[in-house]
């Protein structure tokens, strides 16, 4: 019923057909191209990185995304989302936003959101905005609450 013209190719005159293409048409240029929004798509979140259990990485970790140890790090880890495998050892410091700990952690644990599970061996400071610790978890250190648990200076007395 209607027929949108294209901005360099105006559409047939009154009282005109338009007459068959033969072959390929020919690809639209950016101006014929319909518009498109420009908010950023959201990008599909990749998948966590695993750290397989019959694995040993000796050095530091450091990523934006989720990493999910199974194995031995014996290094400092940084990440959004940590997970701590059930039978997972971390010797180094830890600083995500999420840290869910099943297995052991020698170090310090720096995060937003810390949860120690009942399997979950800490031995080391937790510095957190939030933290829940399960029932049957061992944990031997310190607890401090921060607004702000993964900047690396000391912690600031709020001022009144």
């Amino acid at each position: 019923m209607f027929s949108k013209s294209r901005i360099n190719e105006p559409g047939p005159k009154a009282g005109e057909e338009k007459k068959p293409e033969t072959g390929k048409a020919p690809a639209p240029t950016p101006a014929e191209r319909p518009m498109t929004t420009t908010t950023p798509a959201a990008k599909p979140k990749p998948p966590a990185s695993v750290l397989s259990s019959d694995l040993t990485v000796t050095g530091n970790l450091k990523t934006t995304g989720d990493i999910q140890v199974e194995g031995t790090v014996d290094g400092d880890i940084r990440a959004h989302l940590l997970t701590v495998g059930e039978g997972a050892t971390i010797k180094g410091e830890i600083m995500a936003d999420d840290v869910v700990i099943n297995g052991r952690v020698i170090g310090r644990v720096r995060g937003l959101k810390v949860r120690l599970t009942s399997t979950a061996r800490v031995e080391g400071d937790i510095i957190h905005k939030t933290i829940a610790i399960e029932s049957g978890a061992h944990f031997e250190g310190s607890v401090q609450r921060q607004d702000d648990p993964l900047s690396s200076g000391p912690a600031k007395k709020a001022e009144s």
